[in-house]
């Protein structure tokens, strides 16, 4: 059995260096047809040390980031040849590659980068934060109440951009000696002001369910994902109805600790894909679209896990329910929006039709969700997250100047 596991693992670790080398030359080639970036053009930058496999957390950031470089250049760095593959490919950003420390080294040099963000906690991220004269900026990959929201590695950096006061109130209560007044900047969830596209279906008189499950998390205390314990029966149901249209779009790591969970979630896309096939009316949607906008907003109602796809919904104000964890071990902080939310507990999912036509008629819930929202995110009006976002990349290069001159002066 053990010879069985090494090879897998020897034939897992052959395909990704294969990868990596293709990526490499791929990216050789992209960046010797673009030619070296301008000198001193960029005060902002985005530090990103993972490959593709995490490029969904710099997705969450591209609209904002691409509306931001029009009036203050970006550049991300890239530390992996797959990782800065893909941001060359779709972010519409600037992107430097910086393999080696040395490589990180000699692109500073050319450039002020006054402020630099972080959108996880890689912890290669300190290959990058020992360079001192700079803001280090952690502005994660999405808004949560889960438990990777309130780690002390908060502390590493010289500020957060937050989304509001709920996301304070959690660091205050779960942090010691961690000043949120100084330290975290506000900013609303600027990706609301990107939600657009054309839904991946011609919409008509059927309700319309985003159901957006988690990958199933890598230590029990994280184990959120549903796809084993609601998916499959609650996508059944739901197809069986006739009224119903389902968007299933999956956490892009599903499956890559459980092979049951993987196996799961591909049995719920071929469910989709016969069920179109039954009725091409149906027009099911399994969904891996870089970036969401028509997701969060078109769908009557949407099922989520414990995630950052909560919050993202919720700053639309449209009905929503969670789905509550079977595991035991997970953490579970039901004191934000958890406390009131719409649970969905595994034994509900073989009458979830009526279970949703409950909540998407149920007014005082909506009336909820707004004041959950506001909560959360401050004022979500069209424009007024991307507005402060600005305001607190500004605020930052401004303190960065006042810093300098400060120096200067002694």
């Amino acid at each position: 059995m053990q010879i069985v596991k090494d090879s897998k693992r020897a034939v897992k670790l052959a395909k990704r260096v294969l990868k990596g080398r293709r990526a490499f030359f791929e990216l050789k080639a992209l960046l010797a047809e673009r030619g070296d970036l301008p000198e001193q053009r960029y005060r902002v930058g985005v530090y990103f040390a993972d490959s593709d496999v995490n490029i969904y957390q710099m997705r969450q950031w591209y609209a904002p980031l691409v509306e931001l470089s029009k009036t203050q250049p970006v550049v991300v760095l890239a530390r992996n040849a797959a990782g800065a593959l893909q941001l060359m490919r779709e972010s519409g950003l600037d992107v430097a590659f910086v393999p080696k420390v040395t490589s990180i080294e000699n692109f500073i040099e050319t450039q002020q980068l006054d402020v630099m963000l972080y959108v996880n906690q890689n912890t290669r991220n300190f290959q990058m934060m020992r360079y001192g004269e700079r803001w280090h900026v952690f502005v994660n990959h999405g808004e949560s109440d889960k438990m990777y929201m309130t780690s002390n590695q908060h502390k590493a950096y010289d500020y957060a951009f937050v989304a509001g006061d709920a996301a304070r109130a959690r660091l205050s209560k779960a942090l010691w000696n961690y000043d949120v007044n100084t330290r975290t900047l506000a900013i609303g969830r600027p990706q609301t002001d990107h939600l657009s596209g054309e839904p991946a279906y011609t919409p008509d008189e059927r309700t319309v369910v985003l159901y957006a499950p988690t990958w199933e998390g890598d230590r029990p205390a994280a184990f959120y994902g549903s796809v084993l314990t609601h998916g499959e029966e609650l996508v059944r149901q739901l197809i069986a109805t006739g009224r119903h249209r389902v968007v299933y779009r999956p956490h892009p790591r599903s499956g890559v600790v459980s092979p049951e969970f993987g196996a799961a979630n591909e049995r719920i896309i071929a469910m989709l894909a016969a069920a179109n096939q039954a009725d091409a009316a149906a027009q099911h949607v399994y969904d891996t679209a870089p970036t969401l906008g028509w997701q969060l907003l078109q769908p009557d109602v949407a099922i989520c896990d414990i995630s950052a796809m909560i919050y993202d919904r919720l700053a639309t104000g449209r009905p929503l329910m969670v789905t509550r964890p079977a595991a035991a071990e997970a953490e579970v902080d039901e004191g934000g929006y958890l406390s009131v939310c719409e649970w969905l507990d595994a034994s509900q999912t073989p009458d979830i039709a009526a279970v949703l036509d409950r909540v998407i008629g149920d007014e005082g819930a909506r009336e909820r969700l707004g004041e959950w929202s506001t909560r959360y995110f401050g004022d979500t009006s069209p424009g007024a997250p991307t507005k402060r976002f600005h305001a607190a990349i500004d605020e930052l290069l401004a303190r960065a100047d006042a810093e300098r001159s400060a120096k200067a002066a002694n």
